[in-house]
């Protein structure tokens, strides 16, 4: 089938996971048209890592159904779905899992490596959009928690991906570098790129315009916000000095 030309991005129907005795997905269903943003919040075990690995192509579900731009990803095996992952989604973490031995040029153009080819000028322009270009040459243990934040999103772009996944991506950084961030983000939001952010911290969830709470595996509630300026619902609720 040909990738959805206008249609919902991604389409999650009846989708469970089951660890032995524990349901860590239990029937979600949800939708996420093209260019929205999604926060997904819930306490620890709600089952919001598990929704994002399985959309992330990196598991599979028990049951249930999930299409991402029109892809049936559970008739997909490894191999594809690994391709549909690199090709179609940029993955941001809270822990930034850069390669100490290599400089933030050398870790954006690794995304590259497993897509295509590495291309230095492009990989030095990604860093650019994120305010580091002249941090380029610099390795992971001479940059600021922020700054290797800022690398990673990078790395997530490199390849220009319709979906970025990112799991508690503000969780280890101070308020300033908070806001760089979720300012990266409402950017990204402007160019039409697909966002779902995984947060525990209500002020950055509210950054999005739809948010969905999980408890035990399960959807329990959607709230609608209206839209904001980059930064603003952080300020109104201390955030930002």
């Amino acid at each position: 089938m040909e990738p959805n030309a206008g249609g919902p991005l991604l389409e999650i129907a009846d989708l469970s996971k089951v660890y032995g005795p524990l349901k860590a997905l239990d029937q979600v269903t949800l939708n996420v048209d093209q260019g929205e943003w999604l926060s997904i919040v819930g306490p620890s075990g709600s089952g919001k890592t598990t929704l994002m690995n399985i959309v992330g192509c990196m598991d599979q579900p028990t049951a249930g159904a999930v299409r991402l731009d029109g892809r049936d990803l559970s008739a997909l095996g490894a191999k594809e779905l690994t391709q549909v992952r690199r090709e179609t989604v940029g993955l941001i973490f809270q822990k930034f899992h850069m390669i100490g031995h290599l400089t933030a040029l050398e870790n954006v153009m690794v995304a590259q490596y497993y897509h295509s080819l590495p291309d230095e000028s492009e990989a030095l322009a990604a860093l650019g959009r994120v305010g580091l270009a002249e941090r380029a040459t610099h390795l992971p243990s001479q940059l600021s928690g922020g700054e290797q934040q800022r690398v990673c999103i990078a790395r997530a772009l490199i390849n220009y991906p319709k979906l970025v996944l990112a799991d508690e991506p503000t969780g280890n950084l101070d308020a300033d570098n908070e806001r760089i961030v979720l300012d990266l983000f409402a950017q990204l939001h402007e160019q039409g790129t697909t966002l779902i952010v995984v947060t525990h911290d209500p002020a950055v969830a509210a950054q999005g315009e739809r948010e969905v709470r999980l408890d035990h595996g399960r959807i329990v509630q959607e709230i609608r916000h209206r839209a904001a300026r980059p930064g603003q619902v952080l300020k109104e609720a201390g955030h930002v000095a």
